[in-house]
């Protein structure tokens, strides 16, 4: 990509408001609590008709007990690296702090345009205040309110002028692939074995991902879009607000995806939550890959992968054509067998049945297997027809189509997915009175 805005600061400064502002978007989590942004997170702008790439990084930090320091640190070198501008975020409030300083020598060494933002300037007393930032040495200085977007508007037409005009990168018609599960089941780990470079903070706690995360993958014959969402937990254990929106970001980013890959921890097995996300992605008409990773760290025995995929097909019944790979992302096994499967029931998910077709092959299968009658009521079908949906949905027009029961339903999906490969996909079979 080109034209690359990173916000790097200390915690609590008011990095992920300003991303929220300059992407009118609400992807980045905002709360009071500092540390709540680990990730680096992509965001889209666009300022005088020149579009450009946002990053919101963590808060650096120095001499923490927080485990995760070393990451963060690691995240927003990155994210400078990555960037051809920078901006540095200041809070009038507290005034200039040791920590700012120090990270004012670690920007000087940074051979790109730095920008200084003062944020919080949002009284004619606050604008004085903000003078003090000026000894820091940097000649580009603003005072802003990210919260209103008061002085926003000076620091990007001053921004823009170091960025090249350039079409945006078009991505809306890539397959969308999240990658969802409960915490710690190696969804980031699996990303960052796929993109060769550590492109999201991995560590052994769960719920490590808050935000959900965007990467394009373009390569060995794949080009996608790859989102790492915040693991999912059980409503009971969602204690903190901030896991709370991670969680709402995740079902959001499975309603916007494409094709979602479950990711199972194989020592733990498919348990009650993993159900409970298969169901909502089902719920929300996405196509599915179960991806059972850790394999390399099961016993295994002739039969144990069957035994184990016979389990998940029982616990997931009665969508049970369902794709499942064994897989691991320490030892990069199955990794691209991943994706082939994640491809094809995208193609599944999005292929258009001709209505000829259908109704030469499905229509002998009714004539021999009639809906039975209800209440001396006899349906009759006559046609039937794909929807123009962006998911499989079938209507089937008949006569007394009240009396078709579920039993009969079930078996026109099962000879649908007998007779097309719409494996990974849920489907929906309407009932039209002719």
């Amino acid at each position: 990509m080109s034209n690359i805005l990173a916000i790097v600061g200390r915690p609590n400064v008011g990095k992920s408001t300003l991303f929220n502002r300059l992407t009118g978007e609400r992807d980045a989590i905002v709360d009071p609590t500092s540390g709540v942004t680990r990730d680096r997170h992509y965001g889209k702008s666009d300022w005088n008709g020149i579009s450009f790439s946002v990053i919101d990084t963590g808060g650096l930090v120095v001499g923490s007990d927080d485990i995760f320091e070393e990451e963060i640190h690691k995240q927003v070198t990155l994210a400078m690296e990555e960037a051809d501008a920078i901006v540095f975020m200041l809070d009038v409030v507290e005034g200039l702090t040791p920590l700012d300083q120090e990270i004012g020598l670690m920007l000087r060494k940074v051979k790109k345009p730095v920008f200084l933002a003062v944020n919080k300037v949002d009284t004619n007393a606050r604008i004085a205040e903000a003078a003090e930032f000026y000894g820091l040495g940097f000649e580009k200085m603003f005072s802003i309110s990210s919260i209103n977007g008061a002085g926003t508007g000076d620091f990007l037409d001053e921004l823009v002028k170091h960025f090249k005009t350039s079409e945006p990168e078009d991505t809306l018609n890539l397959p969308k692939i999240a990658v969802v599960g409960r915490p710690n089941a190696g969804k980031s780990s699996m990303i960052n074995v796929l993109l060769g470079t550590e492109r999201n903070i991995v560590t052994p706690i769960a719920g490590t991902t808050r935000d959900s995360i965007y990467t394009r993958f373009n390569g060995f014959g794949f080009d996608m879009l790859l989102v790492d969402t915040a693991g999912l937990r059980k409503k009971q254990k969602v204690t903190e607000d901030i896991e709370f929106y991670s969680t709402l970001r995740a079902i959001r980013s499975i309603e916007s995806s494409d094709v979602c890959l479950l990711m199972i921890d194989a020592e733990r097995g498919i348990g009650a939550q993993d159900i409970h996300i298969f169901s909502i992605i089902a719920k929300n008409h996405k196509g599915i890959v179960i991806v059972v990773n850790k394999w390399d760290l099961v016993e295994k025995s002739v039969n144990t992968h069957l035994k184990f995929e016979e389990d998940i097909k029982r616990k997931i019944s009665p969508f049970t054509d369902v794709p499942i790979v064994f897989a691991s992302a320490l030892t990069k096994q199955r990794i691209h067998k991943t994706l082939e499967m994640a491809i094809s029931v995208y193609k599944n998910r999005t292929q258009k049945i001709q209505t000829s077709k259908l109704n030469d092959l499905m229509l002998p299968i009714i004539s021999m297997n009639p809906p039975p009658s209800v209440k001396s009521k006899y349906p009759k079908i006559k046609y039937v027809q794909q929807l123009p949906l962006h998911y499989p949905v079938f209507a089937f027009f008949c006569s007394h189509s009240q009396y078709v029961k579920d039993p009969y339903k079930r078996f026109l999906e099962n000879k649908l997915r007998e007779h097309f490969d719409l494996s990974g996909v849920p489907i929906e079979i309407y009932f039209r009175e002719k």
